[in-house]
């Protein structure tokens, strides 16, 4: 049964007869993602790692620094961790913008959902206002930055 469970459970109700059928389809976690959990958020919170945006090299040299620390991630280990924190966590071009995007969108969303999704700068204010009705906090300057970074680096190109 290829790792998945299923369990079907059959009864009547006077004449009604029901079936349930559940399957569980875990998903397989990345294995980058697996080395985060056990060997970063032990020490601090994925909000740390959510707001720094580093490249490969700049990650390869905080996972140095917290290994000095105490961290316990094997040598072997740091390739994968490395490109793991870059694909879902890696940088992004500097501007004014950058920071909201950090310190506000992320909050709610992955820095490579933003990254991935290629939007017209009318498209950008639309998915920021509904933002604002979810809940974002945003003052018109941080609005206007932020769409402006949005729009000059993840629009449709």
């Amino acid at each position: 049964m290829s790792g998945r469970a299923t369990f079907i459970i059959a009864g009547s109700l006077a004449s009604a007869v029901f079936v349930l059928v559940a399957t569980s389809g875990a998903q397989e976690t990345d294995p980058g993602e697996r080395l985060m959990n056990a060997n970063c958020l032990g020490c601090h919170s994925a909000r740390v790692i959510q707001v720094q945006a580093m490249d490969a090299e700049e990650w390869t040299r905080q996972i140095a620094r917290d290994i000095e620390r105490g961290a316990t991630v094997a040598k072997a280990d740091v390739p994968t961790l490395v490109n793991y924190l870059v694909q879902t966590h890696g940088p992004l071009p500097d501007g004014r913008g950058k920071d909201v995007l950090l310190n506000t969108c992320t909050m709610c969303h992955e820095l490579v959902r933003i990254k991935l999704n290629r939007r017209s700068p009318e498209e950008w204010e639309e998915t920021l206002v509904s933002m604002l009705n979810e809940g974002a906090q945003l003052s018109d300057e941080e609005f206007e930055g932020v769409l402006l970074y949005l729009s000059r680096n993840f629009g449709v190109e």
